[in-house]
């Protein structure tokens, strides 16, 4: 292993990761930097992964790439695990996988690593999608093998090695953030009954500084997908950058949880994800019009084990990519606008058209009409009662 890729984010764990790796494996490190809309100056973090000692390092824009073959189709799914979180983090690992997977090709690098911890999910996101892609390279996974234990030893050893890192001991908590969220977990947030920080949260405004008077956005869709935020088409990206803002103001997107990691333990974390939690709401107004029910349902039932692929790491999984191609073909009609209202932390559904709507005015109205027969609901509801009748005739 004379070569290593590394997932480099500039924070704690990966500044400290080149130094260690390069003094434990007698290796050179190549620092990978995905740009997936976190709103650095990530030539600054090229910069000093090169000041840190990577023999090179490497950024590139991912940031249409990630919205557009990532995030969508997640979307199409609706997947929403244990029932708030949007997997905003969940759904970057793939991606910063697959790419360090193809520089490691290029550079003939034998093995990748990462800064994630022993306890935490993204080692396996991580290292499935590695073994998935190229089953015979090496992973290099720090936190379960150095002789650190917490990141107050880690900035022990930033500080002695001279190695420039954001976390501080006053905010020892850790964040990771793309186009689609922002997370926070660790240090002052382990205690689930506190409070987080007044000043921690960075896309959502606080609903006490939230506008006092609702805003109205419309969302246009082709084919499950979102194009337009009132009226203007916009590329994937842009548009998820367009909803942040505009749901970030009115605090929109704010959960904070307990959930179960995949690894066995539960762990409190922190998100915000405006522009997700707009577009989620947004899709189901539009799918409400074009969805034949039973299609309908049978996506919502497979909603928490499409999620769990997501979240436990298994996105280039044979059983995620066939669940996919049934999701995407329930996709195929979702076509049309939602109008959502929001205020104060709430975003409202206050409308929704399409040109494939089945949704029938005249069918569904209970004023006069001469297209549905009521006395046929009378033999509908008889048959449907015969089991039930037989089980109470037969003392069961």
């Amino acid at each position: 292993m004379k070569k290593v890729v590394l997932a480099y984010s500039g924070g704690l764990d990966t500044s400290v990761a080149i130094q260690w790796i390069k003094e434990e494996y007698d290796a050179e490190v190549i620092a990978y930097c995905a740009d997936l809309g976190q709103e650095e100056d990530l030539a600054k973090v090229k910069k000093k992964a090169l000041a840190t000692g990577a023999s090179k390092a490497i950024v590139e824009d991912l940031r249409e790439e990630f919205v557009k073959d990532y995030i969508f189709p997640m979307m199409r799914g609706c997947a929403v695990y244990e029932g708030s979180y949007l997997l905003g983090t969940s759904i970057a690992r793939p991606l910063i996988a697959k790419k360090q997977i193809d520089i490691a090709r290029k550079e003939r690098a034998g093995a990748v690593a990462h800064g994630a911890t022993g306890k935490g999910n993204d080692q396996v996101r991580f290292e499935l999608s590695y073994y998935a892609l190229k089953p015979d390279i090496k992973v290099i996974a720090p936190w379960r093998h150095w002789p650190f234990r917490s990141r107050e030893s880690l900035m022990d050893f930033a500080s002695s090695h001279n190695i420039e890192v954001p976390t501080t001991r006053k905010k020892p908590y850790s964040t990771d953030m793309n186009v689609f969220h922002i997370s926070y977990e660790g240090g002052v947030l382990e205690d689930p009954w506190k409070e987080p920080p007044k000043d921690m949260y960075t896309l959502c405004a606080p609903l006490e500084k939230a506008p006092g008077k609702p805003a109205y956005v419309e969302i246009g869709f082709a084919k499950g997908d979102p194009v337009s935020v009132n009226g203007k088409r916009l590329s994937p990206f842009k548009l998820l950058q367009r909803l942040n803002k505009l749901a970030g103001q009115h605090g929109i997107g704010r959960i904070d949880i307990v959930e179960n990691r995949f690894v066995g333990m539960k762990s409190r974390g922190v998100y915000e994800t405006p522009g997700g939690t707009l577009l989620h709401v947004a899709r189901r107004a539009v799918e409400s019009l074009t969805m034949d029910r039973e299609a309908m349902h049978l996506r919502d039932s497979m909603i928490n084990r499409y999620a769990e692929m997501i979240y436990y790491g298994f996105w280039f999984s044979p059983e995620r990519e066939a669940l996919q191609k049934m999701i995407d073909e329930t996709q195929k009609n979702v076509n049309g606008t939602a109008r959502i209202k929001l205020y104060k932390g709430n975003c409202v559904v206050v409308g929704r058209k399409s040109p494939d709507s089945l949704y029938d005015q005249d069918m569904a109205t209970f004023e006069e009409e001469a297209v549905y027969d009521q006395k046929d609901a009378e033999g509908f509801i008889k048959l449907n009662a015969l089991r039930l009748k037989m089980r109470k005739l037969k003392g069961k």
